[in-house]
């Protein structure tokens, strides 16, 4: 299906963060720049930017414009719809230690569909809330046949142009069907610790997997929730 053209212009300044042709906090074309480069109406050129926007690659500085992103801005797990990587409620995080190969626990494995002891690529984050304070631990795993064609994956560094559409460029798989199962237990230690916890606390985990267009799993993320902090709203007619 062809691009809507505000989806081509959010589409191009993307792969142009990715590439660095745009650093961290440099000024992004203004959207009446855009607008005049790729001659449609200025109305279409912001509608690019809120994509962007939305998708935490920029953000709006007062008296300056669009800017790329300092502070990589994650999705919550879970609460996705099919078809689309998006979420309400992008976060700004923080990335834990360095992406590692770790054989994931056994309702993982499954999930992805992966032998019991194999290994999948690990990153870890803490999504935090406006003052800076944790919100969620996320663990995402990813199988060998999304990882391994997909170097980035493995590096510290946020992605721009974001996982889902960077996995999509490399391999050609994207998602089209999720499962979110949401369970309540206590905090482990780690988790604890990275979540500032005190003492038994009541979490509630949303095992996310996401699959591809042919059903095969693509990711696994487990996001953990300090009970007090979660919440989970729906909308549907009656």
């Amino acid at each position: 299906m062809a691009l809507l053209k505000y989806e081509e212009i959010a589409e191009s300044l993307r792969s142009r963060i990715a590439a660095g042709e745009f650093a961290p906090g440099e000024i992004l074309p203004s959207t009446r720049d855009l607008a005049e480069q790729w001659s449609v109406s200025r109305a279409t050129a912001v509608k690019a930017m809120d994509v962007l926007r939305n998708d935490g690659v920029v953000e709006a500085r007062q008296g300056t414009g669009f800017v790329a992103t300092e502070t990589p801005v994650a999705r919550p797990a879970g609460g996705r719809r099919a078809g689309s990587a998006r979420v309400a409620g992008g976060m700004p995080f923080l990335r834990v230690g360095t992406p590692d190969w770790v054989a994931p626990p056994v309702h993982v494995a499954e999930a992805l569909r992966m032998d019991a002891g194999a290994k999948a690529l690990r990153r870890i984050r803490v999504l935090q809330l406006p003052d800076g304070s944790p919100h969620s631990y996320v663990v995402a795993w990813f199988p060998p046949d999304v990882a391994e064609p997909s170097p980035r994956l493995a590096q510290t560094a946020p992605i721009a142009e974001g996982t889902t559409r960077y996995v999509r460029r490399q391999t050609g798989r994207f998602p089209v069907e999720g499962t979110d199962v949401t369970t309540v237990r206590l905090a482990a230690e780690v988790e604890a610790e990275h979540l500032a916890l005190s003492g038994p606390t009541a979490v509630a985990v949303v095992l996310h997997t996401a699959y591809d267009q042919e059903g095969r799993p693509l990711v696994c993320e487990e996001g953990i929730t300090p009970g007090s902090l979660y919440e989970r709203l729906e909308t549907y007619a009656m």
